[in-house]
C-alpha cells in the first residue's frame, strides 16, 4: 500500500506550484496570526515550584507579594562622597520619581554603613514580570538628575532594568548567532550538493518552518504560558532539524538520481525519496515531538514552553519535508533537465559528445570506510573499546552538581548589572533575603506576630543573616510575614545553610509551634534551592517516560524489540557522555578563557533534562535514517552484516553533513552571555559529534554485526529475508510495499 508521505509527495510533485503557494500562504498566516493575537507570558504564578512558590502564593494572598523594585545608587567618581550632594541628588530623586504613574511608593534615601553611598528604592505598579516593560520613564528621570550632578555617579538598577539589559543582550547574542550559523549552514549545504539552487532549498525550508513556528506558539501560549524561552528553542531546534530533514530527502533524491542514470524523471525520482527518506523524516519528526512532550511532565513552566517549542518546530518542519519540498524538487529537476535536453541538442547540432553531469558520489569517505572496516573485522573489539571510552566521559557525573542560575552570573557589561554588583558592595544586606509567611484566622495576627517576633530575636545569633528585618501583616490581618536579610548571594553556602536553619530550627521552635497555621518560608534563597530539588524529583518520571517513548517509536518503525532495547542504551550512552563533558568544562574554572564564562561550580538545574529529552529526539534522526537504510538492503535479501555495512556506508555522507550543521548552530549558542545557554549549546553539541561519530559509525554498526540477524527479532520476515537471499527479500519487499 502506498504509504502518506508518497501520496503527498505524488499530489505535491503533481501540483508544485499548487504546493509552493500553499507552503507561502500557510507560512503567512501562522506569522500573522500569532503576530495579530499575540503572545501570553508566562506570569509569576507560573514560576512557582515547592515550599518557596507555596509561600509566594499565600504572600500575594495577602497582598504582600514581591513588587518590581528600582534603586536609584549614589556614590562618589572619584574621592570621598560629596554628602551635601548626594543628598540633594537622591531628594531630586524622590520628587521626581513619585510623581511617575509608574511608581507605586518611593523610600527616603538610606545611606550605606560605610558612608560611601546613598540609595534610594522605588517600587512600581503592577506585577514584579511586568516591570521592565515601564521601567523606562524611570531611567529617564534618573538620567536627568545624573547630568545635573557631574561630580556624581547616579546609576540605577533592579529587576526590571537587569531585566530589560539581558533581554536586549540575549537579542543581540541570538542576532550574532544566526550570523554565523547561517553561513556556516549555507557553506557545508554547498560542499555537499554543489549547486547553489539544491543547497538554497533546505536552509529556506528551515526558516520558513520557523517564522511559522514562531506564529503557532504566540497561539499556544495561550494554553502554554511563555516562559521568554520558546523563541530561543525554535532557533536553536528548528535550524537544525529543519535542514536535517530536507538534507535527508534531497540526498536521497540525488543518490536515486545518479543510480537510474537519467532513465527516471524528477517527479519519480521524489517518489522514491518520499518512499525511503520521507518515511523516515515523519518518523524521526514524531520521535522528536513525542520526547519533547515528556517535558510537560516537569510541571514547570520554562519546561512547558521549551517543549511547545520544540514540538511545533518539529511538526512543522516535517509538514515542510512532506508537501513543499517535493513541488521544489520536481520544478529544480525539470529545469534542470531541461537545460540538459538544450544542452544535448545544441552539442547534437554541433557534432560534439554531450558532458556528462556527475552527481557527488554517495556512500562514506576514507575515514569512515577505514573505522568501518576495522569494525567489520574486529567487532568486539570496537564495541569494548567505544564503549569504555563512552563510560569514561560519562564518568565525571558522579560529581554532578544543579543549581539554579542566580542573577549574579549575568554580564557585568551590561549597565543595571555592573551598578547592581556596586550596590550590593555598598549595601551587602540587599544581596537575598528569607521570607517566612504565615496564615493564620485574622483574630491570631497578633499572637501570630509575637511568634514570628520571637524568630526574629533567635536569628539575631545567626552570623549568615544581617539582622536587618521587617514584619508585615495584610489589611485583612490573615497573612503576616517576616522578612530576614542575607548579605550574601543566594548560591553561597552561607546562604544556604541559614535558609535550612530557619526551616529546620528557627521556625519549628517558634511559630511552627502554633496549631491551624499555614507557614512557608520563602524568598531568594529559598527559589534558588527548591527550584533544583524540584527538578530531581521530576527527573525520574521524565526519564523513565522518555526511555519508554524511545522503545516503542523504535520498536513500530523497525518493528524489532532488540533494536528498540539497543536504541534507549546507545541514547543513555551518549546523553551520558556529553554530560560528562558538560561537568568537566563548566563545573571547574580551566576553561572560563576558552569559552567566555565564569564558573559557578555547578550546572544548571535545567541543563541535564534538556539534554536529555532533546537529545534522545535528535538522536532518533539518525537512528531511523540508518538503520532504515540497513532495513531496507536487509528487505532486499541482503545479508545482515553486508546490510548493516551497506547501510551504514552508504548514509555515512549524509550523516556527517546533518552533524556539521547541527553542531554548528548549537555550538553557535556559546557565544551567548548567559551561561545556562552556553551550557546548553555545549552539551547539545558535544552529544551530537558523539552520537553522530561514535555511536552511529562504532558502537551501532559493532553491536548489529555481533547481533547478526538476531538484530531483527521478533520481525520473522525480515530474518527470513536476511537468511534466505535477494530472491526472498524481493518478495519481502513487494509484501511491504
Amino acid at each position: 500500500m502506498t504509504n502518506l508521505p508518497v501520496r503527498v509527495a505524488r499530489w505535491s510533485a503533481g501540483h508544485p506550484w499548487r504546493a509552493i503557494a500553499g507552503w507561502v500562504l500557510f507560512v503567512a498566516l501562522c506569522l500573522g496570526g500569532g503576530i495579530a493575537v499575540g503572545g501570553n507570558a508566562a506570569t509569576a504564578d507560573d514560576f512557582r515550584v515547592g515550599e518557596a512558590g507555596r509561600g509566594e502564593a499565600l504572600a500575594t494572598e495577602g497582598g504582600l507579594q514581591q513588587r518590581p523594585m528600582e534603586r536609584v545608587l549614589i556614590t562618589a567618581k572619584t574621592g570621598p562622597l560629596d554628602v551635601r550632594a548626594a543628598t540633594a541628588a537622591a531628594g531630586e530623586i524622590v520628587d521626581r520619581m513619585g510623581r511617575l504613574p509608574e511608581v507605586s511608593s518611593v523610600v527616603a534615601p538610606v545611606r550605606s554603613a560605610d558612608g560611601t553611598a546613598i540609595r534610594v528604592d522605588v517600587t512600581m505598579k503592577g506585577a514584579e514580570l511586568d516591570g521592565k516593560n515601564h521601567v523606562d520613564p524611570l531611567l529617564a528621570q534618573t538620567a536627568k538628575v545624573r547630568a545635573g550632578y557631574p561630580g556624581l555617579r547616579i546609576a540605577e538598577t533592579g529587576g526590571p532594568s537587569i531585566s530589560k539589559d539581558v533581554q536586549g543582550q540575549r537579542g543581540e547574542d541570538l542576532s550574532r548567532t544566526e550570523l554565523i550559523a547561517l553561513p556556516v549552514t549555507l557553506l557545508t549545504l554547498l560542499i555537499v550538493f554543489r549547486s547553489a539552487a539544491m543547497a538554497t532549498v533546505p536552509l529556506l525550508l528551515a526558516l520558513s518552518s520557523i517564522a511559522a513556528s514562531i506564529g503557532l506558539s504566540m497561539l499556544a501560549s495561550h494554553v502554554f504560558p511563555d516562559a521568554g524561552v520558546g523563541t530561543n528553542v525554535i532557533l536553536l531546534i528548528g535550524l537544525a532539524v529543519g535542514v536535517d530533514y530536507a538534507l535527508f530527502y534531497l540526498k536521497r533524491e540525488r543518490e536515486e538520481r545518479a543510480r537510474s542514470g537519467g532513465r527516471l524523471d524528477s517527479r519519480a525520482l521524489v517518489e522514491l525519496a518520499a518512499a525511503t527518506s520521507g518515511h523516515a523524516v515523519v518518523v524521526s519528526g514524531l520521535a522528536v515531538a513525542a520526547s519533547s512532550a515528556t517535558l510537560f511532565l516537569a510541571d514547570d513552566v520554562i519546561f512547558s514552553s521549551i517543549a511547545t517549542g520544540a514540538i511545533v518546530v518539529c511538526l512543522v518542519a516535517v509538514l515542510g519535508s512532506l508537501t513543499v519540498l517535493p513541488a521544489l524538487l520536481v520544478e529544480l529537476g525539470t529545469r534542470a533537465e531541461r537545460r540538459a535536453a538544450r544542452r544535448a541538442e545544441r552539442a547534437s547540432r554541433r557534432g560534439r559528445a554531450v558532458p556528462v553531469r556527475r552527481e557527488p558520489r554517495a556512500g562514506a569517505g576514507r575515514i569512515t570506510s577505514a573505522v568501518l572496516g576495522f569494525t567489520s573485522r574486529r567487532p568486539g573489539a570496537t564495541l569494548a573499546v567505544a564503549v569504555l571510552g563512552m563510560l569514561a566521559l560519562a564518568a565525571p557525573l558522579a560529581d554532578l552538581k544543579l543549581t539554579d542560575i542566580g542573577r549574579e552570573t549575568y554580564s557585568r557589561s551590561l549597565p543595571a548589572m555592573e551598578t547592581w554588583h556596586r550596590q550590593n558592595q555598598a549595601f551587602p544586606e540587599l544581596k537575598s533575603m528569607h521570607q517566612v509567611v504565615v496564615r493564620a484566622d485574622a483574630g491570631r495576627a497578633d499572637e501570630v506576630a509575637g511568634a514570628l517576633r520571637e524568630l526574629q530575636r533567635r536569628a539575631q545569633a545567626d552570623p549568615a543573616l544581617a539582622h536587618i528585618d521587617e514584619l508585615r501583616t495584610s489589611p485583612d490581618r490573615r497573612i503576616t510575614m517576616l522578612e530576614l536579610r542575607v548579605p550574601h548571594f543566594v548560591g553561597a553556602d552561607a546562604a544556604q545553610d541559614s535558609l535550612e536553619r530557619v526551616r529546620r530550627d528557627y521556625v519549628p521552635a517558634t511559630v511552627g509551634r502554633l496549631a491551624g497555621v499555614d507557614i512557608a518560608v520563602t524568598g531568594d534563597v529559598a527559589r534558588y534551592a527548591d527550584y533544583p530539588e524540584h527538578q530531581k524529583g521530576k527527573l525520574p518520571l521524565i526519564i523513565a517516560t522518555l526511555l519508554l517513548v524511545t522503545f516503542v517509536i523504535t520498536v513500530f518503525a523497525f518493528r524489532s524489540v532488540v533494536l528498540g532495547l539497543v536504541g534507549v542504551l546507545l541514547n543513555l550512552l551518549s546523553a551520558g557522555a556529553a554530560l560528562g563533558l558538560l561537568v568537566v568544562v563548566f563545573q571547574n574554572s580551566w576553561a572560563e578563557g576558552l569559552f567566555g564564562f565564569t564558573s559557578t561550580g555547578s550546572i544548571g538545574s535545567r541543563v541535564p533534562l534538556f539534554l536529555f529529552v532533546i537529545l534522545f529526539g535528535l538522536s532518533m534522526d539518525y537512528q531511523v535514517f540508518v538503520i532504515s537504510r540497513i532495513r531496507e538492503a536487509a528487505l532486499r535479501g541482503v545479508p545482515t552484516r553486508q546490510a548493516v555495512l551497506e547501510g551504514i556506508g552508504s548514509s555515512a555522507g549524509v550523516v556527517t553533513s546533518a552533524a556539521f550543521v547541527m553542531v554548528t548552530v548549537f555550538a553557535s549558542f556559546m557565544g551567548l552571555h548567559l551561561i545556562e545557554m552556553k551550557q546548553f549549546g555545549f552539551s547539545l553539541a558535544a552529544a551530537v559529534l558523539l552520537d553522530a561519530f561514535v555511536i552511529r559509525i562504532m558502537i551501532l554498526p559493532a553491536a548489529m554485526l555481533l547481533l547478526g540477524d538476531r538484530s531483527w527479532w521478533p520481525s520473522i520476515g525480515m530474518r527470513r529475508s536476511s537468511a534466505q537471499g535477494p530472491a526472498a527479500g524481493v518478495r519481502a519487499t513487494e509484501k511491504v510495499g
